[in-house]
């Protein structure tokens, strides 16, 4: 896929690394939108950094633990651009977590993000991606491959996500392809420390942290690099996984 006139939609694209995203697809030439839903200033300073790279950008504020709201974004992204041809999930929540404290409530809310909204998303989207030939990338996390006992709800969605991805490439396929990316410490969490952080460096093979870009490289790679992968999940994690 040639991605330069193309139209994307991000979501999460107000802070973190779906921010890195939207920029990184604008700076490969795409138009985006950028979905956001609580963190207002962080979409407006994407859309900023997005037409500063000569792209139109569009915000679009939505819950996506509302099914129907998750349903309606690609549809909204398509209308402000009259085209979509890339989605990427990436609007997700990591809580810390002891497993005995666990209640329904807080595993529900980190489901229903981080791996219902994702399908609904991507099933809103499936008939302009069929149009555009256009691709699907799921972020999904190392957690969905390895078990962290303080995050067991976000282990479980990422898995799902990563399980999701294989389900909608085949269902998809061939008009769509749909790929997910497992990143490992490329953003650590806000609240971690300086010894939480060194530890993670010591223990990865490459000895250091990873950064947004490294994840934005990867999905450029999915999206324009190779048009014959789908179904797979690449990790960006500095070797962690072989640990």
């Amino acid at each position: 896929m040639r991605l330069e006139g193309t139209a994307a939609l991000v979501t999460g694209a107000g802070r973190r690394v779906g921010q890195a995203i939207a920029i990184g697809l604008a700076q490969s030439g795409c138009d985006v939108a950028v979905h956001y839903h609580g963190s207002k200033h962080g979409a407006e300073e994407t859309a900023t950094a997005i037409r500063a790279a000569g792209r139109r950008a569009e915000l679009i504020r939505g819950d996506l633990t509302d099914a129907a709201a998750a349903r309606q974004l690609a549809d909204q992204a398509a209308r402000a651009f009259g085209r979509l041809d890339v989605v990427v999930n990436s609007a997700a929540i990591m809580v810390r977590q002891p497993v005995d404290e666990i209640t329904p409530e807080s595993w529900d809310t980190t489901l229903d993000l981080n791996l219902r909204a994702v399908f609904f998303v991507s099933q809103g989207a499936i008939p302009h991606l069929r149009r555009a030939k256009g691709k699907i990338v799921n972020i999904a996390d190392l957690a969905g491959l390895e078990p962290w006992s303080g995050y067991v709800p976000h282990c479980v969605s990422k898995a799902g996500v990563i399980m999701l991805t294989k389900a909608l490439a085949r269902a998809l396929a061939p008009d769509v392809a749909v790929n997910a990316i497992a990143p490992g410490a490329v953003l650590l969490p806000d609240e971690w420390g300086e010894g939480e952080r060194e530890h993670i460096r010591a223990t990865t093979p490459l000895k250091r942290l990873g950064d947004p870009a490294d994840v934005v490289a990867a999905v450029r790679f999915l999206l324009s690099g190779s048009d014959y992968v789908t179904g797979t999940t690449l990790v960006v994690d500095g070797g962690r996984l072989l640990r």
